[in-house]
């Protein structure tokens, strides 16, 4: 027994991009609606990919949605469409829809009345139209408003390296801080040992060798008995010392005449002899530790010691 053929009305026909009109390559969805569809309805529906032609796209295939479910029944409404897109401009005879519907073993089919559609072209004013050449892409002056916020970011970075660089340097002068100094006397005399190769005794390294000796001295002289050494002349350096008790009259003429020998070498450009080369360093180990060893007896004689 073949299922009767049962009217279920007109189909429907809506255009996904609306307008007054379709227009070529306008997308539609073209299907029909069900109300009061029982619960566990099989719907059948027909292959619409048949109908699609270079004319007449098919784009999607079938897709049955519910619009509305009535629990209190057991029925809901229903909506099922196909989308389809027109490439020519004319007029269109869209198929009959046919769905075929089974409950409790009962087969019906429902029959859709087709539609018809009218496909136009976008109107063209052949009297005033003009073409022109394809144009390249347009660029954009670039604004304040997009540049701010790498600007602003670049600032952020930059602050943000200085910061670390501030902190890394100041943990560097916390831990120096934190480290015991070495007394005046171990400075002068580490400093002195660089010297002690006869290889600076040669008369092209002699200035390095004097200049290196006599400013080791008066660094130590500097911190020892508070002159400001370095920046003396000879002259004006053995006149400040020349009441200090705890240098030697010896000490004090052997290193005045060392200094003198040395503005020699250093700005006479005078050669020196192995001989008074010779004498430098030990003179200078002499002077640095007599002067130490003084000041460590003073400290020991004084009250409380």
């Amino acid at each position: 027994m073949l299922p009767a053929i049962v009217p279920g009305g007109k189909a429907y026909i809506k255009q996904l991009q609306p307008r007054d009109s379709i227009l070529i390559a306008d997308q539609l969805e073209y299907g029909f609606e069900l109300e009061g569809v029982k619960n566990g309805t099989l719907i059948a529906l027909p292959d619409f990919s048949i109908i699609s032609s270079d004319t007449l796209t098919l784009v999607r295939n079938w897709q049955i949605d519910t619009l509305k479910n009535y629990k209190r029944s057991g029925t809901k409404d229903i909506k099922a469409s196909v989308i389809l897109a027109p490439f020519e401009a004319g007029r269109y005879m869209l198929p009959q829809i046919f769905a075929q519907r089974t409950l409790d073993g009962e087969v019906d089919t429902l029959s859709f009345e087709a539609l018809e559609m009218e496909v136009t072209a976008m109107p063209i004013d052949t009297t005033t139209f003009v073409p022109h050449d394809i144009k390249g892409q347009i660029k954009y002056p670039v604004t304040f408003k997009e540049v701010l916020p790498w600007v602003l970011g670049a600032i952020a970075l930059a602050a943000l390296v200085y910061l670390i660089i501030m902190l890394v340097r100041k943990a560097r002068r916390s831990s120096e801080e934190a480290k015991p100094k070495d007394p005046p006397y171990v400075i002068a005399l580490r400093k002195l040992d660089r010297y002690r190769s006869n290889k600076y005794w040669a008369p092209e390294r002699q200035k390095i060798f004097y200049s290196g000796i006599t400013d080791a001295l008066k660094e130590y002289m500097e911190a020892r008995f508070g002159v400001d050494a370095p920046e003396m002349t000879t002259a004006e350096l053995f006149d400040a010392l020349k009441e200090e008790k705890d240098i030697s009259p010896e000490s004090y003429a052997a290193l005045k005449e060392l200094f003198e020998r040395a503005d020699f070498v250093k700005f006479a450009k005078m050669i020196a002899s192995d001989a008074d080369n010779a004498t430098v360093l030990p003179l200078s180990v002499k002077f640095v530790t007599d002067t130490y060893q003084a000041e460590l007896e003073r400290e020991k004689e004084a009250p409380g010691q």
